[in-house]
């Protein structure tokens, strides 16, 4: 009995240290870490309050949105540099649509949408079909979203609808109870819709990933496509949801962004492309593929949110300062993952 109970110890703590948990553990890590210092730095002047915490989700939403999709991209040991072209694209639609060509949103909406789904759907087709590289496809995507944003208007077009405005303006104001009553938290404290997206589609992708065969053969398509093709899996298949699912979540995080600037650019999230990856790889998703967790994704979002709110709170230093602590970071993980990669490999060749 004694022995059963010791060994169900050892392969729980076996399943807990299995190293590709090991990046997900240091990205909580580090931000509670970072998080504790503006803590003690900062307590004092509103660092710590719930209003100050909601504000780390808020503003990164949208590249959490899109963040999604790019885990599960990288976790088949793909890339997508079209994701900030296809964001802009998609805000181009919906604002041109209503204030030059006087479509509806509820019609240019779901076709923004469409065009997002059909262009990572395209891509992904020719990943896997014509055997082109990931970065190839998708940096040719990106051009090309890019291009018909500027064939469309190189001027920013302003969107007032009232859908928009209603979407822009919906908050979940947050209370407490005390004293037989419920009251508002002090400073008021509320949760724009674009923050209940991005948890809802962190929620919809850890389900996807961890509760379901197509995750699993996500996992396994990352993980070896050799083995995933001899073991009947449908790779292409895969490889194509993935990449149009990743395409959704672009065109979401493009609404997200809309409902923010209220506006579309041809210019907009210029370089967002690697702010997205980023957090995907800060929140401990391996470049080479077959590892990766939403929450981690989530950690990674809150991370690149903290340095600047650090920062503002300082007072002092230059908000490029933001942008350096986050390539130091980037950095930091990438090393980690190679560390990580070489002792899984050891691991493997002892066994």
């Amino acid at each position: 009995m004694k022995e059963k109970t010791v060994s169900s110890r050892q392969s729980l703590f076996s399943r807990i240290m299995n190293p590709k948990y090991i990046m997900v553990y240091a990205t909580i890590g580090i931000f509670l870490i970072i998080y504790i210092f503006g803590a003690i730095m900062y307590g004092s002047i509103g660092f710590t309050t719930l209003r100050t915490f909601v504000n780390f989700f808020t503003d990164n939403a949208y590249y959490g949105i899109s963040a999604v999709g790019m885990t599960m991209v990288l976790i088949t040991g793909g890339i997508d540099l079209s994701v900030a072209s296809v964001q802009s694209l998609t805000g181009m639609l919906i604002a041109y649509g209503y204030t030059e060509l006087g479509i509806s949103p509820l019609i240019t909406i779901p076709f923004a949408i469409l065009v997002a789904v059909g262009l990572g759907t395209l891509m992904g087709a020719a990943i896997y079909y014509l055997n082109v590289p990931p970065f190839i496809t998708t940096l040719t995507g990106n051009f090309l979203a890019r291009g018909v944003c500027s064939l469309i208007s190189r001027k920013s077009i302003s969107i007032d609808h009232p859908l928009i405005n209603k979407l822009a303006g919906i908050k979940f104001t947050l209370y407490k109870y005390a004293d037989g009553e419920w009251v508002k938290i002090k400073p008021i404290t509320s949760i724009s819709l674009n923050v209940v997206i991005f948890i809802v589609m962190i929620i919809i992708g850890t389900i996807i990933l961890q509760h379901t065969r197509f995750g699993r053969n996500v996992y396994a398509v990352g993980g070896n496509e050799q083995s995933a093709r001899l073991m009947g899996l449908p790779v292409g298949r895969i490889k194509i949801s993935v990449y149009a699912f990743n395409g959704f979540c672009s065109a979401l995080a493009g609404i997200a962004y809309l409902l923010v600037v209220k506006s579309g650019w041809n210019m907009a999230l210029q370089g967002g492309e690697l702010e997205v990856i980023s957090c995907a790889v800060i929140g401990g998703t391996l470049l080479t593929g077959g590892v990766g967790f939403m929450i981690g994704t989530m950690f990674g979002v809150l991370l690149k949110s903290v340095i600047p709110a650090l920062i503002t709170f300082n007072g002092h230093l230059n908000s490029w300062w933001g942008k350096i602590a986050t390539g130091a970071l980037l950095l930091l993980f990438i090393v980690i993952q190679s560390a990580v990669v070489s002792y899984s490999g050891k691991q493997k060749q002892k066994k």
